[in-house]
Order: structure tokens, then C-alpha cells, then sequence
């Protein structure tokens, strides 16, 4: 009997320490503070898609096989339109950043110095003259040459910056690049009257970019359900006029999520929490 007594006071005993033992531990973990989330953590997976998924890549000569595509069905139509448009000389227009060049190392940069984008930064990196052409973007803007189309690169970087924007697009091998077919940024930002002055000269064939924004004037500053309803409008034209690169590190589609405020990195992620559609 006492044995008996001896081995139940032991097992009592014995739960009694795994017990304490479990509950400390428990206790240990949930004490123990999470890792710090830098405030730029969202823009991580878009950022490495870019620079590490063969899918982005294939999107990308996907895309731009697409484009050829659609210049090629631009000279079988045209004999149909009238004479003074089938004369002129025909033009493409490219967005440059994240369209032909590949700005995801100051993104890169960003986010593991936990710096949000700035204009020093921005213009430390152009300055640099080392972003990689987008795949397949080369190869677009030497078919569009070999076809007589003349490419004009539109983008909203700074016109202090052409220079720089030139060399980067040269030494990685884009064709005819110059003063004259670089159009950046002086005062506005809208592209609607650069795309404007090229069509007084030129029959716009096609237009590329990773932003609507670069494709038309009725996207801007639009909110997310407008810009829903506009793309849903011009659906046919996506895939004849306009080409769409992806681009999930920034764009116009967050600022619309942002209603185009200046706010904090805390005030934007409580917008992008908010934004998320659940089931």
C-alpha cells in the first residue's frame, strides 16, 4: 500500500513540474517580443518578384511580344485609313521606369534601409546611369525601328535628369535615343500634352507603360472604383493601343488606395489593411 502511495505522490509530483514547466515556457513565449516589421516590409515580395521570378520575366516577353503583334497588325490596317493618316510617320510611345528600364535596386535599397522614396535617393540612383533594361524592351524598340516607327520614351522623371536618363538608355542598347525622343517632366505631370505635341507630327500607334496613367489622361486621379470603371470602358483597346507592363512595387493603383493624401507609413498601412477584400 505504501508503495502504492509512494508511486502516486511521484506521478502527482511529476505532472506537477511538467505542468510549472509548460505553463513558464507558455508564459516565456508570449513575453517574448515579436521582430520588428520595418514599415516598407509590403513592398518586399512585390520587389523580389521582380528581381528573382522567372514569371515576372515571362510576363515581360510576353508583353512585349504582344506589342510587336499589334505593330504588325498596324501595317496590314493601315492601307485602311485615310491618305493624310496613312502618310504620316507612325510613333510608339514608352513610359521609361519599370517599362524599359528596371529601377528595382533603389526600391531594393529602400526597403533595407527603411527609407521611404525621396528625390535625393531617387536622383543618387539615376545618377548612377546602372539600371538593366526590362526584359524583352530592346528587342521591342529595334522591331518597332526595323518597321520605320519611330519610339518616343515619355516618363515623369525630372528634366534635370535627362542627361543621366539617356546614357542608362543608350549603354544598354535601346536605338536612337536623343534629346529629341526623350520627353521628361518640366512642369506638369500629366503626359497628356507631350502625347499631344508627338501626334501633331506623328500617327500614335502604340503606347506602353506600367501605369494607366501612361496611356491616357482619363485615369488620372481617379480613385480605385473610377479606375476600375475606365479600364472596363476602353477594355478593347488593351492589347491593340495600349500595353501594360506589371508593375507591383508603386504605382498610381496605390495612390488611388491612398485617395492621393500625403500621409504617414502608418496611415498608409491602416489604408492598405482597410482596402483588403475579405471573404
Amino acid at each position: 500500500m505504501r508503495h502504492k502511495h509512494y508511486l502516486l505522490s511521484f506521478s502527482l509530483a511529476a505532472v506537477s513540474v511538467a505542468s510549472m514547466f509548460f505553463t513558464v515556457g507558455q508564459s516565456a513565449q508570449q513575453t517574448v517580443p515579436a521582430p520588428a516589421q520595418s514599415r516598407l516590409d509590403y513592398q518586399t515580395g512585390a520587389t523580389l518578384y521582380m528581381q528573382k521570378s522567372a514569371e515576372y520575366r515571362a510576363i515581360c516577353y510576353q508583353t512585349f511580344a504582344w506589342a510587336k503583334r499589334a505593330l504588325a497588325d498596324d501595317d496590314k490596317s493601315r492601307r485602311k485609313l485615310p491618305k493624310a493618316e496613312r502618310k504620316k510617320a507612325r510613333a510608339v510611345i514608352v513610359d521609361i521606369d519599370e517599362t524599359m528600364l528596371d529601377n528595382s535596386p533603389a526600391q531594393a535599397k529602400g526597403i533595407k534601409t527603411e527609407t521611404s522614396f525621396n528625390s535625393k535617393d531617387w536622383y543618387a540612383w539615376t545618377s548612377k546611369r546602372s539600371a538593366k533594361a526590362i526584359p524583352g524592351a530592346i528587342d521591342f524598340a529595334n522591331f518597332a525601328k526595323a518597321h520605320d516607327i519611330r519610339v518616343f520614351y515619355v516618363s515623369n522623371r525630372d528634366e534635370s535628369e535627362k542627361q543621366a536618363t539617356i546614357d542608362n538608355l543608350k549603354s544598354v542598347g535601346f536605338p536612337d535615343v536623343s534629346d529629341e525622343f526623350v520627353m521628361l517632366r518640366q512642369k506638369e505631370s500629366t503626359k497628356e500634352p507631350r502625347r499631344q505635341k508627338i501626334a501633331e507630327t506623328y500617327r500614335i500607334v502604340l503606347l506602353i507603360g506600367d501605369n494607366l496613367n501612361d496611356h491616357a489622361d482619363y485615369f488620372e486621379k481617379k480613385n480605385v472604383a473610377d479606375r476600375f470603371a475606365e479600364t472596363d470602358r476602353v477594355r478593347d483597346l488593351f492589347g491593340s493601343k495600349f500595353i501594360v507592363l506589371p508593375n507591383a512595387m508603386y504605382g498610381e493603383w496605390e495612390s488611388a488606395i491612398y485617395e492621393y493624401k500625403r500621409l504617414s507609413e502608418a496611415d498608409k498601412a491602416d489604408k492598405r489593411m482597410s482596402a483588403l477584400e475579405l471573404p
